[in-house]
């Protein structure tokens, strides 16, 4: 009897102290809202139940408050860098005609005026030839140009001018007066066997700028003006008979 109870005792020991490796290591439940990153150690029992915290957020942008009062204007910053020019604009329409001035000072009168005079006989070599004079008897303000023989209006208005020669004996003796480069009147003469005093006169209205000049005309044959060197014979005058208002 003994010897069969002791076998029986040997095997159950073994069973007793050995686990089974095969059996997963215990796991506990865990809600969705815990938090994760709390260590569980799987050998404790599970932690107590706990609530979790509630914080309140506000959203501010829905809690708009009244508008504020303006503030202060601040400091003006640096000026920029120039841009390039624009377009030229359309012409604008035409003003309106200002008042009139003030009335001149009643002292002041406009004159414009000369008399100058030849001394040399003339025989004209081309077909047209200014006619330059070497003495001056008067040229107020120096308008007229001794060396290009011409008198230019420096004061707008109306002038009156004239122009005196002596003819040579057996030759014509043909001139214009000219206003810029237009003939307004001849002073002509035929040839004869004697000579004779010739004179032209005419008024003339003036532009600022003007020219008003003697020129000799050639046509077939000799035109020639007579003087000497003692007297003189040939003169042109002009002066200013009305200013342009």
């Amino acid at each position: 009897m003994f010897g069969v109870f002791v076998p029986v005792l040997l095997l159950l020991l073994p069973v007793a102290s050995v686990s089974s490796p095969s059996r997963p290591p215990p796991r506990y439940c865990r809600r969705c809202c815990d938090h994760l990153d709390l260590p569980i150690n799987p050998a404790s029992p599970p932690a107590a139940y706990q609530t979790p915290e509630i914080r309140t957020v506000i959203n501010m942008t829905i809690l708009k408050g009244e508008k504020g009062d303006r503030g202060d204007r601040g400091t003006p910053g640096k000026a920029g860098v120039d841009g390039p020019p624009g377009f030229r604009g359309v012409t604008g329409p035409k003003g309106s005609k200002g008042e009139s001035g003030a009335p001149g000072d009643p002292c002041k009168i406009q004159q414009s005026l000369f008399s100058v005079g030849r001394r040399k006989a003339l025989h004209s070599a081309d077909y047209y030839q200014t006619l330059v004079f070497d003495t001056v008897f008067v040229n107020l303000g120096e308008h007229f140009n001794m060396f290009k023989g011409k008198f230019y209006c420096f004061v707008a208005g109306v002038y009156f001018f004239n122009i005196n020669i002596h003819t040579w004996n057996f030759k014509e003796t043909y001139l214009h007066l000219m206003h810029n480069d237009r003939a307004q009147v001849i002073l002509y003469a035929q040839p004869s066997d004697r000579s004779i005093m010739q004179s032209q006169s005419v008024m003339l209205p003036l532009e600022l700028n003007d020219e008003v000049w003697v020129r000799l005309y050639k046509r077939e044959r000799d035109n020639a003006i007579y003087s000497d060197n003692a007297d003189i014979y040939i003169t042109f005058n002009g002066h200013l008979v009305a200013p342009k208002v």
